[in-house]
């Protein structure tokens, strides 16, 4: 196969997300096996993930992206979806493309690190504490 193969990585929780991108390609965007439009019948994840190839215009159309995420819930697979299709597109098509992404929204390419806190003793959860009675 001629042309450019890039693989990225993109996390958020403990959702991981790794996406390969070919370049030429035909516009074919696969989610874990499903096509984009088959992947999630939530309108409103499917566009999330579809952000970075909105912002992209016609590149968008010229790569083959095929994307498998695994952990976390539905959210954090969308969001680290979306993630690694925005490295992988920057890594092509270079530094114009990254500052449109910087200046919409920074969590297409830099990674959420943040995790949930442990849960402690005497508690239900990290910061609830079991109730207490005075009288």
């Amino acid at each position: 196969m001629k042309g450019k193969v890039i693989n990225t990585k993109a996390k958020k929780k403990s959702a991981v997300a790794r996406a390969v991108l070919y370049y030429p390609g035909k516009g074919i965007i696969r989610i874990n096996g499903f096509l984009l439009d088959a992947y999630t019948n939530n309108k409103y994840v499917r566009m999330l993930i579809e952000e970075p190839l909105i912002l992209a215009g016609d590149l968008g159309k010229k790569v083959d992206i095929y994307v498998n995420v695994k952990g976390g819930g539905f959210m954090g697979q969308a969001v680290a979806a979306r993630g690694a299709i925005a490295k992988a597109l920057v890594e092509v098509f270079g530094d114009k493309l990254r500052k449109t992404f910087m200046e919409y929204d920074r969590t297409l390419l830099v990674d959420d690190v943040r995790q949930v806190e442990p849960k402690k003793p005497l508690g239900r959860k990290a910061r609830a504490k079991k109730q207490t009675s005075y009288r």
